[in-house]
């Protein structure tokens, strides 16, 4: 097996972790690529297995990798998929981070993921992408986000009037800070913090969450994600932000948005111990009640 790893600059804490993990691949046999730039980090500070590669495109990926293993928060698993894009190869996390719905695995569970993995005792949820379009090609190629793509004013900008519609069918005028249009997985990120409902990843739907409304009757919407969302926008001010995942950029005001499904999914690697469900309880403290014990 060949496992390729991506990670960022850490706070040096970390790097014992990020020793055990390459101590871990190196007793089972595997040979792994770390990314040019992570790998340019960890050099000199930890002691790397012999023969270690590295890789530093998603070209390169393709050839080299059976897994992409993320070593860092749920933000660093979402910079994955700039490498990993159509490629179909398989990304799990270990959990370097705060709560880690993506990145699962705990850093005290590390040898003990890597032999699950070497013995391939896993499962693959496939997770499905949001694509956003524009005339003026907002993000190149990298036009896609697993958690959400979001519009909302900049920080000295005053509130927006973001026009939606749905299948050329308005929907509503949200008078608010923003929008977020977030997957399932997206659900328990930035959607659920403004008010926005958590959904299971295997349901085939996106939600509209709107970031502090201004029309108070304004709710969540969960519509199905086969339909073709697009969105104008006014404000006083002459741009505004874009958001897929991490990854920002600032469009004038004239710029209309484009969301659908993705053709393709991002195969998110579950261990045999872990489900859904089991992460939401654990990462949302459901069930700590003393009414419960």
């Amino acid at each position: 097996m060949t496992i390729a790893i991506y990670g960022r600059d850490f706070n040096e804490s970390v790097l014992p972790y990020i020793q055990e993990v390459l101590d871990a691949l190196e007793e089972f046999g595997v040979k792994p690529f770390i990314y040019t730039n992570f790998h340019a980090f960890l050099k000199g500070k930890i002691t790397l297995p012999q023969g270690t590669g590295t890789f530093q495109n998603h070209h390169e990926l393709k050839d080299c990798a059976e897994i992409l293993l993320s070593l860092g928060g749920d933000g660093t698993l979402l910079d994955t998929l700039s490498l990993v894009r159509d490629s179909g190869i398989p990304v799990i996390g270990i959990n370097f981070g705060r709560l880690g719905f993506l990145a699962s695995i705990n850093k005290t569970e590390i040898r003990n993921a890597i032999h699950a993995l070497v013995n391939r005792e896993y499962s693959i949820d496939q997770r499905g992408l949001l694509l956003l379009e524009s005339k003026e090609g907002l993000f190149g190629d990298e036009n896609f986000a697993l958690n959400d793509i979001t519009i909302h004013r900049r920080d000295n900008s005053a509130m927006m009037i973001i026009h939606a519609f749905m299948n050329d069918e308005f929907v509503n005028s949200y008078w608010a800070d923003g929008l977020i249009i977030a997957t399932p997985t997206g659900s328990t990120a930035y959607s659920l913090s403004c008010g926005g409902p958590i959904i299971h990843p295997s349901a085939q739907s996106m939600v509209i969450t709107p970031i502090a409304p201004h029309n108070l009757n304004v709710r969540p919407l969960i519509l199905p994600d086969h339909f073709n969302l697009s969105f104008e926008v006014e404000l006083r001010s002459a741009k505004f932000l874009v958001s897929c995942d991490s990854r920002t950029v600032t469009v004038d005001r004239s710029v209309k948005v484009g969301i659908s499904k993705a053709g393709f999914q991002l195969n998110l690697v579950r261990l045999n111990n872990e489900t859904y469900l089991s992460t939401l309880r654990n990462k949302l403290l459901w069930g700590i009640d003393t009414r419960n014990y």
